[in-house]
């Protein structure tokens, strides 16, 4: 799991973290920086506005966050950890759910969590979060993912319950348009803001690191 062998070129955020002297520590804090990918997710799972079938959370931020920092395989591994954990047992999805994925409306996303920390892992491998406008894409590359994942679950989910719910209760006047209305739509904003602030957040720590490494070799 460990990426201490990658080139600088090719770093991500978390590979700073590990130390590269001995091969059992740095995979000791690549297992810390998995656990701490999930609790991240997991904490900012609770930071919601419970709106049904699918809340608003801080929750999509904090996963494309991690699969920037930790790169495609710790993030992946992370987010799946997430997954299990929950399926299990522990109250750390949405709401303080747990259980079974298919008694979940937002099982597909949580799904996509783990397509979309590997996908921004990747594009993080490849520089693309030392940028502004890169980090904006990859951003957005990575909530496209979630939601590849997220949008066909929601609609299988809410055919299940029926014409009661999707065209009585939310009043939509088709399947489609429920699941688009229910599950993208309202989050367009939120998405591009968060994009916008990812854009912002990480290049800037790069700019950081850039400093402290010109710092150590004067």
């Amino acid at each position: 799991m460990s990426s201490t062998a990658a080139s600088p070129a090719h770093r991500v955020l978390g590979d700073l973290a590990v130390p590269r002297r001995s091969r059992a520590l740095a995979l000791t804090v690549d297992a810390a920086l998995v656990v701490a990918g999930t609790a991240l997710v997991a904490v900012a799972a609770q930071i919601a506005v419970p709106f049904w079938p699918v809340p608003l959370t801080a929750q999509t931020f904090a996963v494309l966050l991690v699969g920037t920092v930790l790169g495609p395989l710790r993030g992946a591994v992370s987010l799946a950890l997430y997954l299990v954990l929950g399926v299990v047992g522990l109250p750390i999805f949405s709401g303080g759910a747990s259980g079974s994925l298919f008694a979940l409306t937002t099982g597909g996303y949580i799904i996509g969590f783990v397509a979309a920390a590997a996908l921004t892992g990747w594009l993080a491998r490849r520089a693309w979060d030392r940028r502004v406008v890169g980090m904006f894409v990859t951003y957005l590359a990575g909530s496209v993912a979630i939601y590849a994942f997220g949008l066909p679950w929601l609609y299988v989910s809410l055919q299940g319950l029926g014409p009661s719910v999707w065209h009585g209760a939310m009043g939509y006047s088709s399947l489609l348009l429920a699941t688009l209305g229910a599950g993208f739509v309202p989050f367009l904003l939120g998405d591009v803001a968060k994009a916008v602030f990812a854009a912002l957040l990480v290049p800037a720590a790069w700019k950081g690191v850039a400093v402290l490494d010109r710092r150590a070799r004067d």
